[in-house]
């Protein structure tokens, strides 16, 4: 057990949209303490769903009382489903009738399905409110509560409708992805992955050396501690270099062509977990590499090993049912984000630790190479 409460920050540098990302522990118990300062009457509305209202609810809004702040609470069903224009209107109305004006504060309690959403329900509220991200799983402490994105998903493809709107404040409590199922924090994993992967092969090797550790949790949690706070150090150097994504960030969408493409075909469910997307999307992303001569041999053969100690999938074979074929996923990918002119745009890699953007990958060897993935 840890003597002392683990208590980290990072910054990320936007000028006066600057914010810190506190890690640590207890910190939803605190939270009424860090956030009070924040506000410009002692008024909050938190948006959360029903898995995490039963954990967490409860002692955010005890921490807000003792500190003298009325809350207000909004909870939605759980699941990638929420992550629609349904709930999107339904968020906003129902801010608006909890009484939210244009200086108040908004707290997405929840995963990156609560955090993504609220946050861009709180970009169009009243033509944009603050809010503060409380992020309870592991996946989006380490990626989806950093850096501004956030959106919903549409039926031609995953966070197609959204904005840039930065949150005022992310906390993220450790001791809160105790609760989380153990699928759950493997599929968190996939996204702290993916910075050794696409950027840090020395991160990547402390990870190999630390999986285990991270994704089981135990009493110490310094092992866990380091690999989020390394996570959004990286991902907050990318975010003030480029936070509209019109270079380098694009990086951070390693596995995500592939993953994305996966996650629609599978219609958002609990099938296919986001981050079990995008282990298997940056999987594919190193063969798709080899293939085309950009990196070694075995490199994606290294790269799935270490994402199964995890507890991850590494093979479309392992997504439960099945899937369209192979030009219905390239169908899927042509509405990703990043293609320009109507090219695919992948995020491949020369080694690990080595990504590079791609532009104007040609279909025919996208389709290739997905039919021959596809029954290996």
């Amino acid at each position: 057990m840890n003597e002392h409460p683990i208590s980290q920050s990072v910054q990320v540098s936007l000028a006066d949209r600057s914010y810190d990302i506190t890690i640590g522990q207890k910190l939803v118990a605190t939270a009424g303490a860090r956030i009070a300062p924040l506000l410009k009457r002692p008024f909050l509305a938190i948006v959360t769903d029903e898995n995490v209202a039963k954990l967490h609810l409860p002692t955010l809004e005890k921490s807000c009382a003792d500190h003298g702040i009325e809350t207000k609470s909004i909870i939605l069903p759980a699941g990638e489903a929420t992550k629609s224009y349904k709930y999107l209107a339904e968020l906003c109305d129902g801010l608006l009738a909890a009484g939210v004006e244009r200086r108040d504060v908004v707290v997405a309690l929840g995963g990156g399905v609560i955090g993504d959403l609220t946050g861009f329900a709180a970009s169009i509220l009243r033509r944009g409110v603050n809010f503060i991200q409380v992020p309870t799983s592991l996946l989006a402490q380490v990626d989806s509560s950093v850096g501004g994105k956030t959106g919903i998903n549409s039926p031609l493809g995953k966070n197609l409708i959204g904005a840039f709107h930065q949150p005022i404040a992310v906390l993220a409590d450790l001791d809160v992805l105790s609760t989380l199922p153990q699928r759950q924090r493997a599929a968190g994993y996939a996204e702290i992955a993916k910075y050794g992967l696409l950027g840090d092969a020395t991160f990547f090797k402390w990870l190999d050396a630390n999986v285990e550790s991270i994704v089981n949790m135990g009493n110490d949690l310094s092992a866990l501690a380091k690999s989020v706070e390394t996570s959004c150090s990286m991902k907050a150097r990318i975010v003030a270099e480029d936070e509209t994504e019109t270079g380098v960030r694009a990086l951070l969408n390693l596995g995500h062509t592939f993953g994305h493409a996966l996650e629609a075909a599978t219609g958002y469910s609990d099938r296919l977990l986001h981050g079990e997307g995008v282990s298997i999307g940056m999987v594919q992303a190193f063969k798709f590499s080899e293939q085309l001569g950009h990196c070694a041999s075995g490199t994606a053969e290294n790269v799935a090993k270490h994402l199964a100690r995890a507890g991850l999938p590494t093979h479309m074979s392992q997504i439960p049912g099945s899937l369209p074929p192979p030009e219905k996923l390239v169908e899927l990918m042509r509405q990703d984000k990043k293609a320009i002119g109507g090219k695919l745009t992948f995020i491949l890699a020369r080694a690990i630790g080595e990504s590079f953007i791609a532009k104007d990958v040609a279909e025919a060897d996208v389709l290739a190479f997905l039919k021959e993935d596809m029954v290996k």
